[in-house]
C-alpha cells in the first residue's frame, strides 16, 4: 500500500490518512476477512511516497497469520509520525516502487498495489508509461493488479465542482493507474472520508479473496441409491 505524503497533504491531512488506514485495517469486517483463510493469509507492506526518489518503507513485510499481528500492524501506523518528504508528486516513481516490493514476494498467489493519492504526477516518469511496462512484464503467475484511492478537496464551499475535482481525479486514475482484472478506483471526498473509503476498498478486495475459497456445497442426489434402475441426474 502507498500513501501519498508528497506537499499537498498537510499534517492534519497526514494523521486523518494514516490513522484512517489503521482505522480501516481495524474495522471489524475487514479484520474478518483478512483473517478468515489462515491457510491463505495476506502479507501487508505501507510505504509513502512523494518526489521521485522519495519511497520510504513504513511498515515492512508483515503475514497476517493472526488477529495479534494485525493489532501490530495497526499500532504500528498509529504510533507513526510524520517525515520530512519533498513536495513532489511522482506517481509514475511510486509505482514502480511498489511493483518492485511486490516482485520480492514469489510466493504469494497474487500481487496487489494499492496507491492513495489526492492529485496527478508532477514529477518524474508518467504513471501511464510504467503501468505499460509493468504489463509488458507481467508478475506471472501471480498476476498484477494495481488500484486506486483518489482523496478529492475537502472544502464544502466548492459544491458541485468538488464532486467534479474527485471525478476528475479518478478518470486520471483510470487512466494512468488502474492495471489488471478487477481493477478500480475507489474516491473518498476529502482526508475525513478517507477511512470510510479505505475501508470499503478493502472489503472490495479481501471479500473477494474469500468468496473464491468457498468450500463447494456436497453433491445430493433427489433419487433413491437403493433403486439400480435410476439413471437421474444429480444435483
Amino acid at each position: 500500500m502507498g500513501l501519498d505524503v508528497s506537499g499537498s497533504v498537510d499534517a492534519r491531512e497526514y494523521r486523518l490518512q494514516i490513522g484512517g488506514l489503521a482505522d480501516a485495517l481495524n474495522d471489524p469486517r475487514v479484520r474478518d476477512a483478512l483473517l478468515a483463510l489462515p491457510e491463505h493469509g495476506v502479507d501487508l507492506m505501507i510505504y509513502e511516497w512523494s518526489g521521485s526518489s522519495d519511497q520510504t518503507v513504513i511498515l515492512p513485510w508483515t503475514p497476517l497469520s493472526d488477529a495479534a499481528a494485525l493489532d501490530g500492524a495497526i499500532a504500528l501506523l498509529r504510533s507513526t509520525e510524520r517525515r520530512e518528504a519533498s513536495p513532489g508528486t511522482a506517481l509514475g516513481d511510486a509505482m514502480q516502487f511498489g511493483a518492485g516490493q511486490l516482485a520480492t514476494r514469489a510466493a504469494c498467489q497474487k500481487h496487489t498495489l494499492d496507491i492513495s493519492g489526492d492529485g496527478i504526477s508532477n514529477f518524474g516518469p508518467r504513471p501511464r508509461d510504467i503501468r505499460d511496462r509493468l504489463q509488458a512484464q507481467p508478475l506471472e503467475p501471480q498476476e498484477l493488479t494495481i488500484n486506486g484511492l483518489v482523496i478529492g478537496a475537502e472544502d464544502p464551499a466548492l459544491g458541485d465542482s468538488r464532486q467534479a475535482e474527485i471525478g476528475a481525479l479518478a478518470s486520471y486514475y483510470r487512466a494512468e493507474v488502474m492495471l489488471g482484472p478487477g481493477a478500480f478506483v475507489e474516491t473518498a471526498e476529502g482526508f475525513e472520508d478517507y477511512a470510510r473509503a479505505m475501508t470499503q476498498k478493502l472489503l472490495r478486495e479481501v471479500e473477494g479473496r474469500v468468496y473464491s475459497h468457498l468450500t463447494p456445497l456436497p453433491v445430493i442426489s433427489r433419487y433413491s441409491e437403493s433403486d439400480p434402475s435410476n439413471t437421474a441426474p444429480s444435483v
